[in-house]
């Protein structure tokens, strides 16, 4: 897996290039010029189609890697191959700095093939000699609202499993943050950093703080991690579902009792940032459905007045 073919020569960027580009979810790679996206203006490439990319990085000083896969796509064509085929383009292109999101502990479960992938990437990055910096990433808040504030809210059946693993979860808005910070500290390059956040859920814990905030119980259907991980194993047998065993693949995690997070001191004293302006996932969740049952009152609000009686 972690061969990622041959070493590309390095070229100049541009005297005055003030470019940076940024990764895209799904098998699309888009580059946005400060200049760029000022104008509305925006090139894309397709990973699964490396001979798109050099156009896309041209003008480019940075590149700020995000992408990844879609769900229904397989893993190693977008986040292996078409990587690979992006990191080395930027190598031969002279791209003065780069940007990777990791996933935290990839390094501990290689048998999970996105966190292998990530591991096999980070080291190609490094040998390659590219001036970059690494962010190995625990979760998100932001996807929290789709699998568990929407689905109590509508009272739909929410999704948990029986796993003790804890997660740091993050606001996508202060990982901007961070990442813009690092990429203009000197200090930072060729560094591996973990972004995480100030404390560490389980998921009933999360599902609870929902709860409580949403002034409602949730329908909780649980699912065992060893059925997860009989699924992936079925799965495993047929080619057409290997896909669908590879994310299932995380089930091996859930049954680590793994910890995603790490002590962030460090971290925010290189980036010169306070701890207290990282948003909380308690306070991120309260300003959601406090803008949310404001919302939905209103709207009850409004139909009631537009009611008709005979």
């Amino acid at each position: 897996m972690c061969s990622g073919g041959s070493k590309s020569s390095t070229g100049d960027a541009g005297e005055g290039d003030e470019h940076i580009s940024s990764g895209g979810h799904g098998d699309t790679w888009k580059a946005d010029s400060e200049e760029g996206i000022g104008r509305g203006l925006r090139r894309q490439a397709d990973l699964n189609k490396p001979e798109t990319i050099p156009a896309t990085l041209v003008g480019v000083h940075t590149v700020i890697d995000c992408a990844t896969g879609r769900p229904e796509e397989p893993i190693k064509t977008v986040d292996w191959e078409g990587k690979v085929a992006l990191i080395q383009c930027a190598k031969a292109m002279g791209i003065q700095k780069f940007v990777f999101f990791s996933i935290h502990n990839c390094d501990k479960h290689p048998e999970v093939p996105l966190m292998e992938i990530k591991y096999c990437t980070e080291k190609f990055i490094k040998d390659l000699g590219l001036n970059h910096i690494i962010i190995r990433l625990c979760g998100f808040m932001q996807g929290l609202i789709g699998q568990y504030a929407v689905p109590i809210l509508e009272e739909k059946s929410v999704w948990g499993t029986d796993a003790p693993t804890r997660i740091a979860y993050m606001d996508t808005q202060d990982v901007a943050r961070l990442t813009f910070i690092a990429l203009r500290n000197e200090k930072v390059n060729g560094k591996l950093l973990t972004f995480a956040g100030p404390r560490a859920w389980t998921t009933q814990e999360v599902i609870t703080l929902c709860e409580r905030l949403a002034g409602q119980d949730a329908n909780v259907t649980t699912v065992p991690v060893s059925v997860l991980r009989v699924t992936r194993q079925v799965t495993r047998l047929f080619e057409w579902t290997s896909d669908v065993a590879d994310r299932l693949a995380f089930s091996e995690v859930l049954s680590s009792d793994t910890v995603f997070s790490v002590p962030m001191s460090e971290t925010y004293g290189l980036l010169g940032v306070d701890a207290k302006d990282v948003v909380t996932l308690e306070k991120y969740l309260q300003d959601y459905f406090t803008n949310i049952l404001k919302k939905l009152k209103d709207m009850k609000a409004q139909s009631k007045q537009s009611d008709i009686y005979f």
